[in-house]
């Protein structure tokens, strides 16, 4: 069968079984585009920006189990996605970017929007393609796909040149592929599991730590197999939130600069830390010199070797899917069972002093919104059920504090690049992957204005999200740090000029609500979930412009040394 390279393209797409490609046209992709036309298994979402069909095709990764796939142009249309691509990067979200590029005898030429695509992306993609014969179209395509969901996962980018997508050549899809220079390690290595396990059988102050890893290998149910196994406390990193669940006893919450209390004394005193999936990132153990002065073991499970001892020695290293690891942790506990629970009742008792500390108390208005008590609420009238997309700053961290999220792929957000604007086109991605969910965006004003312009794909496609911003007319987090350790000089973190929110809505089609009260904020809630449930509604909240995000570890102080409350500075 011979094709055409665009036909090519959408006939290795439809073998992958693609649902969505999220895109916005341009010159060098006009025949990518008109092959997509002209068919119908693959539905094409038009979005108002670059870089929201990269966060958009993201958002429908994290929510699924699938390769988000995005479609852009040359020149602009590539560098408008780049921040997708890193924020995808940066937290190892499985995406395929097709870029279209100028023909290939005019690459180098500086031809009308042409840019080194691959160049530029190199640094924040697990790797990348410049297609120049369109024989090798389809092979290149198997590859992506293969690359971006196998072993650690992250986007791959193909940049296709005009010339290429019009040149004939007979189709051919590969079934399997092979890299001889790619063979991630799966199983871990036996031996050291079997140490690992007695490490584990030994310990008096166990602790699990666990990450986004466990989320991406699918592994949250063999993770709480193991730990109701060993009945030892669990926490686990922002991008790790809903792999164990919120309401067990053995929950502790988040570690880190922004962590429980609990979690963080319990990560620091603890004797054998296993760590699973996770990378002992900067906002999660603070001072590395203070992390390390406790005297710990440190056992750490990852698919990548690069992220094993790479910031903090690790004691007992096993390279492998963190599923398959667990599994077989699992299986060599249950052959030789021992509850542990004598030897770790001391540890216990101390953790529980430390939880009736009750860092998440706040005070409540009757005059003032507390940004807490809407996230509360909202966990409230959705029972815990919706698909929470959050953009970046101190709406992020309420909503990683006080949404007790018990499944996974529950919570879309960006951890490792920290990116605004990623919050409304997250919640598209989902929404379009699980139609019948109920699907919400925590935001603030800053963020919300990043990527605001996509209230008009949401009017197009009909998507009923509703967006709960937390509006306190700062960049809030910024304005936090300013007022902590700059001496109250807010230097470009208040907002003089937003728009009305609610007829912002209105304009584009939805419905707007503005809470100014602490006691309609459920019934708000209440009537966005169900009088407006196949509407998109914008609710305002105007919450207490003070309200500061507790706990906090300022930047460079370790595990230990908190700041609880506004009493503490």
């Amino acid at each position: 069968m011979v094709l055409t390279g665009a036909e090519i393209l959408i006939r290795c797409l439809q073998e992958e079984k693609v649902e969505y490609v999220f895109g916005y046209p341009g010159g060098a992709v006009l025949y990518l585009y008109d092959a997509l036309f002209q068919q119908d298994d693959i539905r094409h979402i038009l979005v108002r920006h670059e870089q929201a069909a990269i966060h958009a095709a993201d958002g429908y990764a994290r929510s699924t189990q699938k390769v988000g796939v995005a479609l852009v142009t040359s020149g602009p249309g590539a560098t408008n996605a780049v921040t997708g691509i890193a924020t995808a990067y940066c937290d190892s979200i499985p995406l395929v970017v097709i870029s279209g590029q100028t023909p290939t005898p005019t690459i180098g030429q500086d031809a009308f929007q042409e840019v080194d695509t691959v160049g530029i992306t190199r640094p924040c993609t697990k790797h990348n393609f410049l297609v120049r014969d369109v024989k090798d179209l389809a092979i290149t395509l198997k590859k992506a796909f293969y690359l971006a969901a196998s072993g650690r996962p992250g986007p791959v980018l193909v940049d296709i040149p005009k010339d290429v997508s019009i040149a004939r050549c007979e189709f051919n899809y590969p079934r399997e592929i092979a890299m001889r220079s790619y063979n991630p390690v799966i199983q871990g290595n036996v031996g050291q599991i079997k140490k690992a396990m007695q490490v584990l059988r030994a310990a008096h102050r166990p602790l699990i730590y666990f990450g986004g890893g466990v989320i991406l290998s699918n592994a949250a149910n063999e993770l709480t197999h193991l730990a109701r196994l060993l009945g030892v406390p669990v926490i686990n990193t922002l991008m790790g939130l809903g792999g164990y669940p919120a309401s067990d006893r053995q929950y502790l919450g988040m570690p880190g600069m922004h962590g429980t209390y609990e979690a963080n004394m319990a990560m620091h005193y603890s004797d054998v830390l296993l760590a699973v999936g996770a990378r002992f990132d900067d906002r999660v153990i603070g001072n590395v010199d203070h992390f390390a002065s406790a005297t710990r073991k440190i056992i750490h499970i990852d698919i990548d070797p690069a992220s094993i001892s790479k910031r903090v020695k690790v004691d007992l290293p096993i390279v492998g899917n963190v599923r398959d690891v667990l599994i077989e942790m699992i299986h060599r506990f249950e052959s030789r069972p021992s509850s542990g629970g004598e030897s770790i009742a001391e540890w216990w008792t101390q953790i529980e002093s430390w939880r009736a500390r009750k860092c998440l108390d706040y005070k409540l208005s009757p005059e003032l919104i507390k940004p807490q008590f809407v996230i509360q609420k909202l966990w409230e009238v959705t029972q815990g059920e919706a698909i929470v997309a959050s953009d970046v700053g101190q709406h992020q961290m309420w909503a990683a504090q006080y949404y007790r999220f018990e499944r996974p792929r529950r919570w879309l957000n960006s951890g490792g690049l920290g990116t605004m604007g990623v919050g409304l086109p997250y919640a598209m991605g989902a929404q379009l992957a699980h139609p019948e969910a109920q699907v919400a965006c925590v935001t603030g004003e800053g963020s919300i204005q990043m990527n605001i312009q996509e209230l008009s794909t949401c009017s197009q496609y009909r998507l009923p999200i509703k967006i709960c911003l937390l509006n306190n007319r700062y960049l809030g987090m910024v304005r936090q740090w300013q007022q902590m350790f700059h001496g109250q000089r807010y230097s470009g973190s208040y907002m003089d000029s937003l728009p009305d929110f609610v007829k912002l809505a209105e304009s584009y089609g939805h419905v707007g609500i503005r809470v100014d009260k602490p006691a309609d904020v459920e019934s708000a809630l209440r009537e966005a979930f169900t009088q407006h449930r196949n509407e998109l509604v914008f609710l305002d909240f105007q919450i207490d412009r003070s309200e500061n995000v507790y706990p906090m570890i300022q930047g460079g102080k370790g595990l230990t040394e908190m700041i609880l409350s506004s009493e503490d500075l």
